[in-house]
């Protein structure tokens, strides 16, 4: 298998996985119709215009149903069964029972006996029905004889309680009261009306449900607006909002174990976005999406970002306002292009969007704020750049939102202003964007600008020890950091990677300074070595300056602008001067070649250009414009002949761009200072006017 096919392999590999990913948290069927029918009642509906798509019965709203059942409660005749044997039952064992008391009459106990049959016959009941009796909630019970339902009236019923204490108030002025409390006269009272459970449940759920069910003719009929967008939910809209959940809702079950078409269609609009940045990344960003590093930091933001979205949103529709989306490009244009950090935000937004409220307000608000956030942030150099990038986005928001209430013609007054809080929050989430960018810088090895812009500060340890140990390389580090990142700003590349990677390119050369021209004072130590030698020594540099870069943790595009700046190239002098030696020997060019590779970036042939004329200008003792044009053409010229800028995606022009600034600012470095005469005297007393002219 050919590299670009495993290449191929493994990105189309992740990029499904990252569709699975995303289909395994998109919300059921359920899910995702709670979010297109949430809603609160009294407030604006902000969902598109629900039609029906088939007749739904309208139900009463829950105030109404209340009103109802009260209704029905407070007239509805309960069902009671009549135990007719009871009272006489009991009569007769208390009949027994008191004549087993010597000291009582006969007429007192027949006395008591007729009041035991009384309270029968006027009924007992239980407590609970006995106390809505006495509120005058239950006038009357409905007894059923045989097949007959008979309706009576309930003013003579009592609890067992209440007969017993009307038995014993008839007794209260009998000397034999006392007789008659021994025989235990309460455990003869027992309710001989129960309430027949079965009969009167199945009633009452009759009576019940006819009240509540609303007349043939009230439905939505099939393709009739249910509910317009803007329109306040009432208590009449939610309750058919909720009919029409619970009938969507039955439907699917009964169709579940066939397709689930909701599902199907999210899951193909995710592939079908993901296939579109794919072709985006290999057409339009081929060095982007030949780095594998960089393919799958993007496709695992992505993925990311989107299942955090879903996640979210399961608990709270309202709470996507709540997620700072302008964070994508304000991370992927960090350390990508602004087209790049575009496109994937707007892949982004467009698979958060199947679980929006309102789609189209969603999307053209996060496009805003996308825009925004990477038109501010054309270059991260300081973090104040954030604070204002998100003050900006927050008005965007803001505006928008406004916008968009007031094209759905909804006015001032009824706009919901709590979405202004949730927008606050998002910009102080997304002010905190420089810990995402740190946490990416460390997890995928990329380089931010801040990053570059702190590796540029003089002061850090490695340029302080190239400072002090060669300062003539540390000053030519400074000319190279200089025109270089002019000519990076001219023709558009990346301007402070271009000055860093100057500041660090000859940092190996700490390791042996007397070796190099710009640092020599006196004596040249080249002059007692072989051309072979002189050559190893220089050209060590580069590797020792890879060494120092490792152990410093320098960033990859750092090491990269060490190993690069000087190629595949040869050491002239010294190969020249071995070939002088060997006039009969063909030299071999590979111990005075660099170990490479030539540049593989703008940035690195910027540098490499810049170092070049700068050491040759620095060797001229005529510094006219003529002459300083004529040995930058020569340099250039003579690195593109050897091949040496094949490999680096820069053009002619913007190679022609680099050597005009290269001129223009050698020739600002290395102008000439008019001559100060020497022989100039304080005018003194006797000095003759030509002699003070002459002076001056």
């Amino acid at each position: 298998m050919t590299h670009d096919r495993k290449h191929n392999l493994l990105v189309a590999l992740m990029m499904l996985v990252g569709v699975a990913m995303i289909a395994l948290s998109l919300p059921h069927h359920t899910g995702q119709m709670d979010l297109m029918l949430s809603h609160q009642v009294g407030k604006p509906w902000r969902n598109p215009t629900l039609i029906a798509p088939f007749d739904i019965p309208i139900e009463y709203d829950e105030a109404t149903k209340q009103r109802l059942t009260d209704s029905v409660d407070a007239h509805f005749v309960h069902f009671y069964k009549h135990d007719a044997q009871l009272g006489s039952q009991k009569a007769m064992l208390l009949d027994r029972a008191l004549k087993n008391q010597p000291t009582l009459p006969a007429t007192v106990r027949h006395q008591v006996v007729s009041l035991l049959a009384q309270v029968y016959q006027d009924g007992i009941i239980d407590n609970e029905a006995y106390d809505k009796i006495a509120a005058g909630k239950m006038s009357q019970v409905s007894i059923r004889n045989g097949s007959e339902m008979t309706a009576m009236s309930t003013h003579t019923m009592r609890s067992a309680g209440r007969a017993f204490e009307t038995i014993d108030s008839a007794l209260a002025s009998s000397p034999y009261r006392q007789v008659v409390q021994q025989v235990g006269l309460g455990s003869y009272l027992e309710p001989n009306y129960v309430i027949d459970e079965q009969e009167d449940a199945k009633w009452y759920n009759d009576a019940l449900s006819t009240a509540l069910t609303p007349p043939s003719n009230h439905i939505v009929q099939m393709g009739e607006a249910i509910i317009f967008t803007g329109n306040v939910v009432t208590p009449e809209k939610d309750a058919i909002i909720k009919t029409y959940k619970q009938m969507v809702e039955s439907n699917a079950q009964k169709h579940a174990d066939t397709h689930n078409y909701t599902l199907l269609g999210q899951v193909l609009i995710v592939t079908i976005l993901m296939l579109v940045f794919y072709v985006f990344a290999r057409l339009m960003r081929p060095r982007v999406f030949s780095n594998l590093r960089r393919m799958t930091f993007l496709i695992t933001f992505m993925t990311l970002m989107v299942v955090a979205v879903l996640w979210i949103v399961r608990f709270r529709a309202n709470y996507m306002y709540l997620i700072p989306f302008a964070m994508t490009p304000i991370i992927v244009s960090t350390f990508f292009d602004a087209r790049t950090s575009f496109f994937v935000h707007l892949i982004v937004v467009l698979i958060c969007s199947l679980v929006a409220r309102e789609q189209a307000a969603f999307i053209i608000m996060q496009f805003l704020a996308g825009a925004v956030a990477i038109a501010s942030m054309q270059e991260l150099t300081k973090r104040s750049q954030l604070v204002r990038c998100a003050m900006l986005i927050f008005v965007t928001y803001c505006t928008s939102f406004v916008a968009l209430e007031l094209v759905r013609g909804i006015d001032l007054a009824n706009i919901d202003w709590h979405h202004i809080i949730y927008f606050g929050v998002n910009t102080v989430v997304l002010s905190f964007a420089y810990v995402g960018i740190f946490v990416v810088e460390k997890i995928f090895g990329f380089t931010s600008t801040v990053t570059l812009v702190e590796l540029s500060d003089i002061n850090t340890p490695v340029l302080r020890q190239l400072s002090e140990k060669c300062p003539g390389t540390f000053q030519h580090a400074l000319q190279v950091a200089n025109i270089a990142s002019e000519a990076a700003v001219k023709i558009g590349a990346n301007v402070q990677l271009v000055r860093a990677g100057a500041l660090y390119h000859d940092i190996g050369k700490v390791e042996n300074p007397a070796f190099f021209t710009e640092n020599q004072t006196g004596v040249n130590p080249h002059d007692a070595l072989a051309p072979e030698q002189s050559a190893r020594i220089v050209i060590q540099h580069v590797t020792d300056g890879m060494r120092m870069a490792g152990a410093a943790r320098l960033p990859g595009v750092i090491k990269d602008m060490i190993c690069q700046h000087h190629g595949r190239g040869i050491t002239k002098y010294f190969y020249t001067q071995a070939c002088k030696a060997q006039p009969d020997e063909q030299v071999d060019p590979a111990p005075y070649t660099y170990p490479g590779p030539n540049p593989q970036s703008r940035e690195a042939a910027i540098v490499m250009m810049a170092d070049g004329c700068e050491a040759a200008v620095k060797s001229l003792h005529d510094h006219s414009e003529q002459s300083i044009r004529t040995m930058v053409d020569r340099v250039v010229d003579g690195q593109i002949a050897d091949g040496l800028l094949r490999e680096a995606p820069i053009s002619f022009r913007d190679v022609e761009t680099a050597k005009r600034i290269f001129t223009e600012r050698l020739k600002a470095f290395y102008y000439t200072r008019i001559s100060y005469p020497d022989d100039i005297r304080p005018h003194t007393e006797g000095d003759t006017p030509a002699e003070v002219n002459n002076a001056e």
